[in-house]
């Protein structure tokens, strides 16, 4: 018998902190569940899942300190459940508790695996809502599920970041050899770090070989058209080497996007053209016997 059940792929913590407030949702009835992040200073809200009112907003900010996840990371990482926000001696005094009347909160703190913290993820009502033992348990559970995905986003960034290594041949020259399957996050990934490593170290040309590359459709030839653009506006000159004709075929507008770029068929020829020639030292060993 075939399943019904579909297969879940997240591309990014975000997708997954989505599906994981969802299921809280329908587990636990209380109005909002949301995950928060902050750096310390600053309270982002960055999922909720509102029902019936929408208590709180995507997006928004506002200072730590002022914040009811403050209350939550200064608690540790069991839950801590506030029955009533009005009466509550942590939390009646703050600006924020006027918005929820008599409401319940409860928040998690969600930590990296070096135990500093990332943020929160918590419910939020403006009445009263009696949270079970397991509902409890059940928050302190997908706080642990999130640190897992975060982990696994940072490792996952570190290996497409690998994966596309910044290779210097010579003062201002550098290679970045593009291996394997590009996908529109991976792409986003190699930009952002070929644009840190161009901010941090002086360099006049970069050449991006794709020879290495399995495949590629219109999303990602738009990302490499976008990284080739920003080098220009950066002052990097960019060179194209390795595009194989299954490239050309897939994506057709690619190669006229580029015809203002240098393009050559492989590393040789394209340090060729910018000056470079490649010598092999071959010494031979002279018998002075």
């Amino acid at each position: 018998m075939e399943s019904t059940q579909k297969k879940r792929n997240f591309s990014n913590f975000d997708e997954a902190a989505a599906y994981i407030l969802q299921l809280l949702s329908k587990q636990i009835g209380i109005n909002s569940i949301f995950i928060a992040k902050n750096d310390g200073l600053t309270n982002n809200i960055i999922k909720v899942h509102n029902s019936s009112k929408d208590l709180v907003e995507e997006g928004s900010s506002m200072p730590l300190p002022q914040s009811f996840c403050s209350l939550s990371i200064n608690h540790g990482p069991s839950a801590l459940v506030i029955e009533d926000v009005s009466e509550n001696e942590l939390t009646r005094s703050m600006d924020i508790t006027a918005n929820y009347g008599s409401g319940t909160f409860v928040g998690v703190p969600v930590y990296y695996n070096d135990g500093t913290v990332y943020g929160t993820i918590c419910g939020l009502d403006d009445r009263y809502y009696k949270l079970s033992e397991e509902q409890l348990t059940t928050f302190e559970m997908m706080s642990t599920l999130l640190t897992y995905v975060l982990e696994l986003e940072k490792a996952n960034d570190q290996i497409q970041t690998l994966t596309a290594p910044i290779v210097p041949v010579t003062k201002g020259v550098a290679i970045v050899p593009v291996i394997g399957d590009i996908t529109a996050p991976r792409a986003q990934v190699i930009i952002d770090h070929v644009l840190d490593k161009c901010s941090k170290e002086s360099m006049d040309y970069l050449i991006i070989d794709v020879s290495g590359v399995l495949q590629i459709n219109s999303v990602v030839g738009e990302y490499l058209l976008k990284l080739v653009n920003i080098l220009k506006v950066i002052g990097v000159t960019p060179v194209i080497t390795g595009i194989q004709p299954f490239m050309a075929l897939g994506v057709p507008h690619f190669a006229a996007a580029l015809k203002d770029v240098l393009i050559e068929a492989n590393l040789e020829s394209a340090l060729k053209q910018l000056g470079f020639v490649l010598i092999k030292d071959c010494k031979e060993k002279t018998d002075l016997h």
